[in-house]
């Protein structure tokens, strides 16, 4: 899941919200909403391996 910061840069969040602290993780911050997106479609494919 992507979202806008109010700093004009997006932050890449997990899907699930983290049992533990019943927010969702923090996975990246980026400057382009692309690069967040290229970053999210990284972390599916080492999922996946």
């Amino acid at each position: 899941m992507i979202r806008k910061l109010k700093a004009d840069k997006y932050r890449l969040y997990s899907r699930k919200k983290n049992p533990k602290a019943g927010k969702r993780r923090n996975l990246g911050t980026f400057k382009t909403r692309a690069a967040a997106k290229k970053h999210e479609r990284a972390i599916q494919y080492f999922k996946r391996n």
